[in-house]
Parts: C-alpha cells; structure tokens; sequence
C-alpha cells in the first residue's frame, strides 16, 4: 500500500474512533467525549470547595433566632491577610469561591442536613433549611481578613410558647470544631430568663457566645430560655438598688390593691365553688371533682389527665403546678397544653412571669 492509501486508513480509523467515543478532542477547560448516539458532553474538574474551606483560620457561626422560632445562619470562614497569607493569595480563593458559588452552597447545605437530620430526631419537630447562599468579601478593620460566607433560613430551630422561647436542643450534641465560634442572637424585645448553658465566654443584652475550642456540647446543651419583655418595651431591671421613682410607687400600690382585691374575690368564688359542689355531690351521691367516680388516670389521655386536674382545682392551675401534678417535663406539658388551647379546650393566660391554665367558663372572672 502507498502512502497515500495508509493515510486515507488513518482518516478513517480516528473518525471511526471520535464516533464510539474512544478519542478525545481538546476543548478548552475541559476535553469533549462522544456517546454512541453522538452527543457531546462537557467534562469539568469539581471545585475544591473542601480544600480551600478547610484553609480557613477562623469559623464563626452566627445565629440569630427569630420570634417565631426559626433561625437565620451566618457561617463565616475568616481568612487573615498578612505574612502567612497574601492578598494575591486570599484573591485567588475568593475567584475560586465567586466562580463555584452553587458548588459550594450546596456543598455547605448537605454539611448542614446531617446536623439537621439528628435535630429532627431529637426535637421531633418538622425542620428544613433554605436559601443557601454563599458570598465573599475583604475587611480591614481590626485587621486584614477575608471572609466567605454561607447563608440560611432553619425553619422550627427553637421552640416557641406564648412569650417564652427555648433554643439549643437542635444543636444537642453539636461539637464546636477548633477555632470555631457559635453565638446566639435574638429580637431587641426578649432578654434571658435563665443562665445560659453551659455558661457563655462572653454575653451581652441581646446575645451569648461560646468558643470552646473543639469541645462538644452536652445532650442538655446549648440550652437558652427568652421571655418576652413588658409590653411597654422596657427591660426587667432586679438590680436595681436604687429608691424607685415616686410614680412607681404608685403604680405598685394600685397594683398590690387590685391583686389583692382578685385574690380576695378568687377565694371568695371558690368557697362558693366548692360549696356548691359538696351540695351537689351529698345530693346525687356522686364525686365531681374527678376522684373515684372517674376511670383511673392510666385509663385517660394527657389532656384528659390535664382537664381533670383543672376541674379539680376549680377551673384554674399554674402550668408549673401541671408540671409538678402529673410528674411531666415542661416540653410535655407545653405541647399537651398547646393542643388543648388549639382545640379550645383551655383558655392560657400570664400573671407575672407564669402561664396560668383556665376551663372557657372560668375565663370570665380572671383577676
């Protein structure tokens, strides 16, 4: 065979070849491959989004909880600029970043869903993240640092009860990576109601911090109570030493005269209560208040065991003494008495910093 006649076969044989897909072909980034029904597709290198994360000096994790229980996440990489790290350096993981941002969203986002999944587990509340975001910026002040930022919505993060919100449990467990720091923040109007815990490396009005340099929190841990402060907007100040302003005083007096005024006519109300109950009971010869007349308490549901126990204490309990009564966790009692509300069943109301439980036809003589 000539020259020519071999050359015609070598055409052949690579046209045969690109059409099964067994020769590559350049194409910029990447290289294009061929099915064997003919399509291209374009094959690119992932980014190394865990490479350049794990470069990372610093990790702050912000989380600002909102009145309605969900949380919205900052976790924040901090990359110092200086002799270890160049600016042309942080420059480059920024482009790597701002060119990938999908990638590492989404690669953030499933790092999240498995710490999400185990607090689904042990809150045993629907949850769910959303709008993951990733963005990346340089300051200056104190110092040189880059940062790249994730951003999302936890729907359900912390449980919420009237005024009162409990945060922390979806975090039980959670292990804080070295150099890594969680802060909890919250609406201007709610202050803690309790020590944090486990006790924060630093707090303010409105937020806790914890940098606890790989340490891993408790099964009870994180845990922060808020409550909601008074309705005018000011702040619950216990110490305060000092004498009260004059108009104070005098609206502690009338406060004083009107609750012992509700108290008075409460106890009034419940002698004739029970009174008349004695009556109807040595009448009928039956027991209204619940007792041997009724089926045992393993035979009722929690909230027919909650209803009992208001009829029997004339219609109206503190929650706290339900807690006590029937030897429940305050999450338990909260959630019965949240679905007896729903249902209409029970009427909740405030007195001072407690929630009181009323039957709907004892509402009408709240003090």
């Amino acid at each position: 065979m000539d020259v020519r006649g071999r050359w015609v076969l070598l055409c052949v044989a690579m046209v045969v070849g690109c059409s099964i897909g067994l020769v590559p072909i350049a194409a910029g980034d990447g290289f294009v491959a061929t099915d064997h029904a003919g399509a291209e597709t374009q094959l690119q290198e992932a980014p190394e989004e865990e490479t350049v994360l794990e470069d990372a000096d610093e990790i702050h994790i912000d989380v600002f909880i909102n009145e309605n229980g969900s949380a919205t996440f900052s976790v924040d990489y901090r990359y110092a600029i200086d002799e270890n790290r160049s600016a042309d350096e942080w420059a480059e993981i920024q482009t790597e970043v701002d060119d990938n941002a999908a990638a590492y969203a989404t690669a953030e986002a499933d790092r999240w869903d498995e710490t999400l999944a185990d607090a689904r587990a042990e809150t045993d509340r629907e949850m769910e993240l959303s709008n993951v975001s990733v963005s990346t910026d340089t300051t200056t002040a104190p110092r040189e640092r880059g940062h790249v930022e994730f951003t999302f919505e936890w729907s359900s993060f912390a449980h919420v009860e009237l005024n009162r919100i409990e945060a922390g449990d979806a975090l039980a467990d959670f292990t804080l990576p070295e150099d890594t720091a969680l802060q909890f923040r919250w609406p201007e109007q709610y202050a803690l109601y309790e020590e944090p815990d486990p006790s924060p490396d630093d707090a303010n009005e409105n937020s806790v911090f914890w940098d606890d340099e790989g340490s891993e929190f408790g099964s009870d841990q994180p845990t922060v109570v808020l409550i909601e402060n008074a309705a005018d907007g000011t702040e619950r100040d216990e110490t305060d030493d000092g004498p009260p302003m004059p108009w104070l005083v005098v609206v502690g007096a009338l406060l004083v005269l009107a609750t012992v005024g509700a108290a008075g006519w409460w106890i009034r109300g419940e002698q004739l209560r029970t009174q008349g109950s004695a009556a109807d009971a040595a009448s009928t010869g039956t027991d209204h208040t619940g007792g041997s007349d009724g089926p045992p308490p393993d035979l009722l549901s929690n909230e027919e065991r909650v209803l009992r126990l208001l009829e029997q204490r004339g219609g109206r309990i503190k929650q706290q003494e339900v807690v006590s009564e029937l030897e429940w966790t305050e999450a338990k009692t909260s959630q019965v008495v949240s679905g007896l509300r729903q249902d209409e069943e029970i009427e909740v109301f405030r007195i001072g910093r407690e929630n009181v439980l009323a039957l709907p036809d004892d509402t009408d003589h709240r003090p």
